[in-house]
């Protein structure tokens, strides 16, 4: 949760006091792309769980995908 929160208000340019987390549940994502696949790249297909977590801060809502392990990708911005 704090590496999300860190990086959403990097992203943003707020302060991590200024986010709000909107949502956190528990995902099994399908492969190791954690349901947020780039172009090129190839995953181990091995189910994965971890979570979506869901910050607002500037009018903005930021969707993040993590593994267990700590692996964190911005997967969308809405």
């Amino acid at each position: 949760m704090d590496a999300a929160l860190r990086d959403a208000a990097d992203h943003l340019g707020i302060s991590p006091a200024s986010l709000k987390v909107d949502q956190v549940e528990p995902r099994q994502w399908g492969d190791s792309s954690l349901g947020c696949p780039k172009p090129g790249q190839m995953y181990s297909q091995i189910v994965t769980p971890g979570y979506v977590v869901v910050i607002s801060g500037s009018g903005r809502q930021l969707e993040y995908h993590t593994d267990t392990r700590g692996h964190l990708v911005l997967c969308q911005e809405r």
